[in-house]
């Protein structure tokens, strides 16, 4: 029986609500770029009390105290709810580079338990390596998927236990690809035996590497985590955002109080002619501020203030208030 990867708490409740923040936080100072490995990598160390040493795509992500974390990224669109892939199968782009595929003549499943092969022996190396950071004790291995939308308002983070794949619970077969005004080329498809599902996708042009598919957890796994951090939407109609300390302080300071009330009638008396304006690139220096918004407010502010985030449309508000 082919062994599946367990999820894995990742975050104390404690955490998960820093975590929200500081992704909170990142967002609103990114100003619709896009998301990088370096942004998650800062919220999650950062969360957990790890210590941040930066993020290089040769080495594993997190290294801690016997905790080693492979951080996987995958951007999904925009148009539907994050949750809707929930319970589907999912491929990722590439776990390794670091693997050499034997010859494209040999028969599939050679090729296939060769490459399994050496794909075990290069995480086996990692445990290795962060076990003994962790002075001989047992390393805790783990994959930490992070899905997120285009427009960077939901994110859904889980981890599962790393597991050494064995050859003798898969099959392969070889798959040509391309042709016409592309450059044909044979990749090597591995499926499970128990299922006759597709487990890896082994590319061999172009750099050989290994795309795994995985499983996104039921929305009902604890270990699941969702994190909306652009018009979230509350009980009771109300919907929170985040903005920078700045952004906040100097709304503040025109409208006065930033009760949901006062900033609902500001918004509707501010709210003309859309307001055009190309975000800028701000440098992080501070957690962001929360505000409470009527539903019926925000989306208003939408509408009235199109911008790439919600710290954008405030800095539009803001700019037609200062022009009042």
């Amino acid at each position: 029986m082919v062994q599946r990867p367990r999820t894995l708490q990742a975050f104390s409740p404690k955490e998960f609500a820093y975590a929200h923040q500081l992704l909170a936080t990142r967002v609103a100072f990114m100003m619709g770029r896009k998301l990088e490995e370096g942004d998650w990598a800062h919220v999650y160390c950062i969360a957990k009390n790890i210590p941040y040493v930066g993020w290089s795509n040769l080495n594993i992500d997190v290294m801690h105290n016997g905790l080693g974390v492979e951080h996987k990224m995958l951007r999904q669109p925009s148009d539907k709810p994050l949750r809707d892939i929930c319970g589907t199968r999912l491929m990722h782009p590439a776990a390794t580079r670091s693997i050499r595929i034997p010859s494209l003549d040999s028969l599939p499943n050679e090729a296939m338990s060769d490459v399994l092969t050496q794909y075990a022996d290069f995480l086996g190396e990692r445990r290795k390596l962060v076990s003994e950071k962790a002075r001989g004790a047992q390393a805790d291995m783990r994959t930490g998927w992070l899905l997120w939308q285009a427009n960077l308002q939901e994110f859904l983070y889980f981890e599962e236990e790393t597991i050494l794949p064995d050859p003798q619970d898969y099959f392969a077969e070889w798959k040509e690809s391309g042709g016409g005004s592309r450059k044909a080329s044979k990749n090597l498809w591995v499926y499970e035996k128990e299922t006759g599902q597709k487990r890896y996708s082994i590319t061999t042009a172009a750099g050989a590497k290994i795309q795994p598919y995985f499983d996104v957890p039921p929305p009902s796994d604890p270990n699941l985590y969702y994190f909306k951090v652009q018009g979230e939407e509350l009980t009771n109609g109300l919907v929170r955002i985040w903005v920078t300390t700045a952004t906040e302080r100097e709304l503040r300071r025109l409208v006065g109080d930033l009760t949901v009330e006062n900033i609902g009638l500001v918004i509707e008396s501010a709210a003309t002619e859309p307001v055009a304006r190309n975000p800028e690139r701000i440098t992080q220096n501070e957690e962001a501020k929360e505000i409470l918004l009527a539903l019926e407010s925000y989306e208003l502010l939408a509408a009235s203030f199109p911008g790439v985030s919600d710290e954008h449309m405030i800095q539009l508000l803001i700019q037609r208030l200062s022009s009042l």
